[in-house]
């Protein structure tokens, strides 16, 4: 097969995913070696051991052995615990601290499977990493050719989301570069979930029926009981945006933008609409209306391409993972910052979160709001 003498490490994590992306690799005949990292979990529980992280559990190792076991591909533990709390973790709490509600998985991705795995692998003598992440890459040269001799010139790749609309995980990889892409494989982007499932029972694998885990991986219950143990509280005020005092708050970095539940105050139900640091001033509001606005600052923008497109430019915005596409114009502030115009007001935009760029399809970058 023309694909044999590709290496390919494809980070396995023990559900169907991965394990389907490990097994189409295979089957198209690279030279495929299983990965399972293993992150931080949290050592603070009460009972005085630590909480496993979902996506390294001991569950998830031993069904990822057997995926490596089943397909005939070696396996290799990489314990990034370290690396992952400095990176992931200590940014997920400075960000809450400083007031804002940060995606721990955009930082992961960068950091951690695209960033230290890259290194490793590529260490290791390996081409390419896979993930079982559904978004697609399309690029100047086919995979056969990206063994070029010309090694400054790295091939244009466009990343697009996957075929599968409500599993698109393109939102999440907005921090990635051309280097980056260039060293990137994923194998499950031109399928649906459902399509994923029948494969995982076609190839036999052992994951075929695993649910899935949609919440932070190293948070075991709420994010305020994680944010308890690592943040102390601060009381203050909690006024209306007309500044009647309306009762006492424990801490800003235990609320969000749009919040609702677990307020205390009286004659609800009030929404979080702003947080004044300085002043330590919870501020809400009855009026929905409130959270709404139809601009936004991004910060720390990034362009997949590697450059800056002409502006202003017309695009589809998404806030948060969750969020719809919504239309708006990008235009230039300074330096990293720009700023986004919604056609339609937007509600709830949560500094901290990201705000991610695209045209049609493909994905044009992304940035921090501030």
């Amino acid at each position: 097969m023309q694909n044999k003498n590709i290496k390919v490490v494809i980070a396995i994590s023990g559900g169907v995913d991965s394990s389907v992306a490990a097994a189409l690799l295979k089957k198209q005949g690279f030279d495929v070696i299983g990965i399972f990292m293993k992150f931080w979990k949290d050592p603070s529980t009460s009972s005085g051991q630590a909480d496993e992280n979902r996506c390294c559990s001991t569950e998830s190792e031993k069904l990822a052995r057997l995926v490596a076991k089943k397909l005939g591909i070696p396996f290799y533990v990489l314990n990034i615990e370290k690396e992952f709390k400095k990176k992931v973790v200590d940014y997920f709490l400075k960000e809450y601290k400083n007031g804002n509600i940060p995606n721990p998985c955009v930082v992961c991705n960068k950091e951690i499977k695209f960033g230290f795995l890259i290194k490793k692998a590529l260490s290791l003598g390996a081409d390419f990493v896979a993930t079982g992440h559904y978004t697609r890459l399309r690029r100047e040269f086919p995979i056969s050719k990206l063994q070029f001799p010309n090694k400054s010139k790295i091939p244009i790749s466009k990343l697009l989301k996957g075929k599968d609309k409500n599993k698109d995980q393109s939102y999440f990889l907005w921090q990635l570069n051309q280097k980056q892409l260039s060293h990137i494989l994923f194998p499950v982007g031109e399928y649906t979930k459902p399509e994923v499932r029948k494969l995982a029972k076609k190839f036999k694998l052992p994951t075929a029926e695993i649910p899935e885990s949609q919440e932070v991986c190293f948070v075991q219950d709420e994010t305020n009981d994680f944010l308890k143990k690592y943040l102390k509280t601060k009381p203050g005020e909690i006024i209306d945006i007309k500044g009647k005092k309306m009762g006492k708050h424990e801490g800003l970095w235990f609320y969000t933008i749009g919040q609702r539940r677990g307020l205390k105050v009286p004659q609800g139900p009030y929404y979080v609409v702003n947080k004044d640091f300085k002043k330590n001033i919870l501020i809400v509001s009855k009026n929905q209306k409130d959270l709404e606005k139809k601009e936004l600052v991004a910060d720390d923008v990034n362009w997949i391409s590697g450059k800056e497109p002409k502006l202003p430019l017309k695009i589809k915005v998404k806030i948060r993972y969750r969020a719809d596409f919504s239309f708006a114009t990008i235009c230039k502030i300074q330096n990293t910052k720009y700023k986004i115009q919604f056609n339609k007001p937007q509600r709830a935009i949560t500094p901290g979160q990201s705000a991610v760029f695209y045209k049609g399809n493909e994905l044009l970058g992304g940035g921090i709001i501030e």
